[in-house]
């Protein structure tokens, strides 16, 4: 399907998700107010279109992956030139890498572009699906140009296993844990749980973690950003500090282009109080 076909039926899904079924309106709005209690009711609405409209282009930009060409993809989704010089550096001094990234921009054609144009291989943490089918679906459409998954449960054991290979290994670092067992911290205005296992891992194999911003620069296209400055050394860093100055790099990039964010999840269902 040509993107420009592909985008009218963004634009159709965009009317029956928003104003046919409404989906999640009131999630989305809550979490923009509590995420930008600065801006007016006014702002914030104009903010939710837009944040569906990107959700609805995202949809159908993923399933494009099943028959988007390598060129193609590397045209809508490349890797800024400084990006690739310190990934290339880093590849010739023989470092693995952990890669930290949230549900902001195009995270799926970021894995795909990454995998086409780094030296290292890329291994990506995810969450097995509970529809075989759709599992399946994602799984191909994830690997098809050369990534590789790894299963949450099984992270460290195959970091291990896979300790002489040089890699990249990628977190979603706004996924929501378990708060008993995670770290809070204010993130968005909002007492937060977050995943400590990025850092915890980046510890034990005495790794760098590098934050990656996924940017839009119009419909359809992106660009990737590794920054030098945003490379995180464990040792540089008290325990919990490193998951907070990832989690700090992703809050700016949020606040600089929030309508590229994942805002229908219910990020903040759990309450620090709640806790026994």
């Amino acid at each position: 399907m040509p993107f420009r076909i592909l985008y009218g039926v963004s634009d159709v899904f965009y009317v029956l998700l928003f104003y046919i079924f409404g989906y999640r309106k009131k999630v989305v709005l809550n979490n923009l107010r509590s995420s930008f209690p600065y801006k007016t009711e006014q702002e914030l609405l104009v903010l939710r279109k837009k944040s569906y409209r990107y959700f609805c282009d995202l949809f159908v930009e993923t399933f494009k992956t099943l028959t988007i060409s390598k060129k193609a993809m590397v045209r809508h989704c490349s890797i800024e030139e400084q990006s690739l010089a310190l990934l290339h550096k880093l590849a010739s001094n023989g470092e693995s890498i952990l890669l930290v990234l949230g549900h902001k921009g195009n995270w799926e054609w970021a894995g795909n572009t990454f995998s086409l144009l780094s030296e290292h291989q890329l291994f990506v943490i995810y969450h097995p699906l509970s529809n075989v089918h759709f599992d399946k679906l994602m799984y191909k459409m994830r690997t098809r140009f050369g990534t590789k998954l790894i299963a949450m449960k099984d992270t460290f054991k195959e970091m291990v296993r896979q300790r002489d290979i040089l890699s990249a290994t990628a977190f979603i670092a706004d996924q929501t844990p378990q708060p008993n067992s995670a770290h809070w911290m204010t993130f968005l205005h909002q007492d937060t749980p977050v995943f400590e296992g990025t850092e915890k891992i980046a510890r034990k194999l005495n790794r760098k973690v590098i934050f990656v911003s996924v940017q839009k620069i119009k419909r359809g296209y992106y660009t990737i950003v590794l920054d030098e400055k945003n490379v995180l050394k464990p040792s540089d860093f008290k325990e919990s500090a490193l998951t907070e100055a990832h989690m700090r790099l992703l809050e700016e990039s949020i606040i600089e282009e929030p309508e590229t964010w994942l805002w229908t999840h219910r990020r903040w269902k759990h309450k620090r109080n709640n806790i026994n």
